[in-house]
């Protein structure tokens, strides 16, 4: 019986790396496996790892109608579908991947963040916490500066955690003027970046 799984967590976790050896250790013997991405950070095809792996990937435009890619896999006789960056795909994406699963009986995996920047559930990741067979966190976790468990995916912009602006931004912004940092929530909140960052208010509680 196929299944729809969903591997969430934060930036730097670890989820393209194991996207990736699932897809390496699935092919080994069998020639029915296929890798998507819905946003790689090397926004040119190819699923890629900040450790250094990578592989070759269908890049899927979010948003668009996928019935067409769909049709492919099934007429390529493709059985596992290994999806990255899964966070990036519309809910109408999502929806039409369930049905891959249960009309045509494919395995898929997907990989992706649950939360953006100001803490908001993806939709699409909210609707794979709906739909999904099971859904995990993955066990390796980033850390913020301070030791604690990293929670939250910061959105820096020249050195201070943005509050507002849009949801989608793709393409490799590990540093520079705009990068990510994971926080702990209480840093998050504070805005402190490490312990020489003087502490902001932010308005954004603890709860959110």
């Amino acid at each position: 019986m196929a299944e729809l799984t969903f591997t969430y967590g934060t930036m730097a976790a670890g989820k393209s790396t194991l996207a990736l050896q699932l897809c390496w250790q699935l092919r080994e013997g069998r020639g029915d496996v296929a890798l998507w991405t819905f946003g790689d950070r090397s926004d040119d095809g190819m699923v890629t790892s900040r450790i250094g792996i990578e592989a070759a990937a269908e890049a899927i435009v979010p948003g668009i109608d996928i019935d067409r890619n769909v049709e492919e896999l099934i007429e390529r006789g493709v059985k596992i579908l290994v999806i990255d960056e899964a966070q990036f795909a519309s809910v109408a994406q999502i929806d039409a991947l369930a049905r891959l699963v249960d009309d045509r009986d494919v395995d898929e995996h997907a990989f992706g963040l649950s939360a953006d920047f100001l803490l908001n559930l993806f939709p699409s990741s909210a609707r794979l916490f709906a739909i999904a067979d099971w859904a995990h966190e993955l066990p390796l976790t980033s850390s913020c500066w301070c030791g604690k468990k990293g929670r939250c995916n910061a959105r820096v912009v020249d050195g201070v955690v943005a509050r507002e602006g849009t949801q989608f931004v793709t393409g490799d912004v590990s540093e520079g003027a705009v990068h990510y940092q994971v926080l702990c929530r209480t840093h998050y909140r504070r805005g402190q970046l490490s312990a020489e960052t003087p502490a902001i208010s932010s308005g954004v509680t603890a709860e959110s």
